[in-house]
């Protein structure tokens, strides 16, 4: 796991992770899945990244941090690397990182896998929210 700064590489893994999300969902109105370069870049988010061994991108994570919470915005895998604990790892080191802050995520509400992950890392459903008429997510708090 390395930091890493956002670029055309990483948003085709967002494209590409968003739209399994969308297809899970049954919904493509996922704000990510349809994001330019020009908007990622401007996110104010911090970045990690996992690489297989030839340096190929296989999955990221995005927070903001303050000094007594993290807020895990993206969490990306690449669709062709699922089920190898890429997701995992980068949830698991960000929280590492995290210590006794909370820590905060949300995930669509029908994204099975993701809300699985989130539970085995002992997050807690706050609330189902309804963010765009139709569009549910599901809202996570972790205390550290």
């Amino acid at each position: 796991m390395d930091d890493l700064e956002p670029d055309k590489t990483l948003l085709d893994l967002q494209h590409a992770a968003y739209a399994v999300e969308a297809a899970l969902i049954r919904d493509d109105r996922i704000p990510p899945l349809h994001e330019s370069l020009d908007e990622l870049l401007a996110a104010p988010l911090a970045w990690r990244g996992a690489f297989d061994d030839d340096g190929t991108l296989v999955g990221a994570v995005a927070w903001t941090e303050t000094e007594d919470l993290v807020d895990i915005d993206r969490l990306v895998v690449d669709p062709r690397a699922h089920r190898r604990g890429i997701g995992r790892t980068l949830v698991g080191e960000l929280l590492g990182r995290a210590g006794e802050r909370t820590t905060v995520v949300s995930t669509g509400r029908d994204n099975v896998p993701a809300r699985t992950l989130y539970e085995r890392f002992g997050f807690t459903r706050i609330e189902d929210v309804e963010v765009i008429a139709g569009l549910w997510i599901t809202r996570y708090e972790r205390h550290g």
